[in-house]
């Protein structure tokens, strides 16, 4: 037991290092970059109500199905919506638009233990930019020429709706949240700002509970983990598609 707790203290170094500040923009410094401050976030968790980036933003209300494929051969993930419409409407957007299509895998960690694989930087289309360069971009609506960037979206567990732009712990919830961070899980990357999450994602490679609650599970793969699990840096996705349930999505 010891043994195993030393491990999982261990990952959770690599977290803050890794995949935890992964995800920035130039507006929003990622814990890899030299300068390790973040961007402010915003005073109070936005609603429907009273927050124009929420209301502005895709979301699936119900489930869809897509449709990775990396060297070939299948990921497909169901996205769901019903727990995650932000998040989840996100990526399915994002997927629709072709964003995914040629980026790469640029951080993949299985060692000291699996963790996860980490992709979607769209500066990653370019070919010589290497993947060592990678995980500071998120996705520009072509339309306003601004980032897009979305809030931190868990549902606890026996809530009606999700909390946004608070961990549990900031949020003082003790109750697991609905979507796990089980092996196979997929969620969206971040930097140390809770809604600076862009278009990033990273899935499990193992069961990661110390993420639940600080890091937005969106869907889970069901079929080709052991696509999943051949990934290496610098992989790309060769394709990404919504096979399933594009009619719920709402933009």
């Amino acid at each position: 037991m010891q043994i195993t707790i030393q491990r999982w203290l261990s990952l959770v170094v690599v977290i803050v290092a890794l995949v935890l500040g992964a995800c920035g923009t130039p507006q929003v410094a990622s814990l890899n970059s030299t300068d390790r401050s973040t961007a402010a976030t915003t005073a109070s968790p936005p609603t429907e109500e009273n927050s124009p980036q929420m209301t502005n933003l895709p979301k699936l209300e119900g489930k869809a199905t897509v449709v990775l494929k990396v060297k070939g051969s299948p990921i497909t993930i169901e996205v769901d919506g019903t727990n995650a419409p932000v998040t989840a409407g996100n990526f399915v957007d994002l997927v629709q638009r072709g964003v995914y299509d040629g980026l790469m895998f640029h951080r993949v960690v299985r060692d000291p233990q699996p963790f996860v694989a980490q992709g979607g930087d769209p500066q990653g289309k370019d070919p010589n930019i290497p993947a060592g360069r990678l995980g500071t971009g998120g996705f520009v609506d072509p339309d306003t020429s601004q980032p897009r960037y979305i809030p931190l979206e868990i549902k606890p567990q026996g809530a009606d709706a999700p909390i946004y732009s608070k961990t549990f712990d900031k949020a003082g919830i003790s109750v697991p949240p609905v979507l796990r961070h089980t092996r196979g899980s997929v969620a969206m990357a971040r930097s140390a700002a809770p809604d600076s999450a862009s278009s990033q994602f990273y899935i499990s490679l193992a069961e990661l509970s110390f993420l639940d609650g600080n890091y937005a599970v969106f869907g889970y793969v069901k079929e080709g983990m052991e696509v999943v699990d051949q990934i290496q840096v610098g992989d790309r996705i060769d394709s990404a598609e919504v096979t399933q349930g594009i009619e719920n999505l709402k933009k």
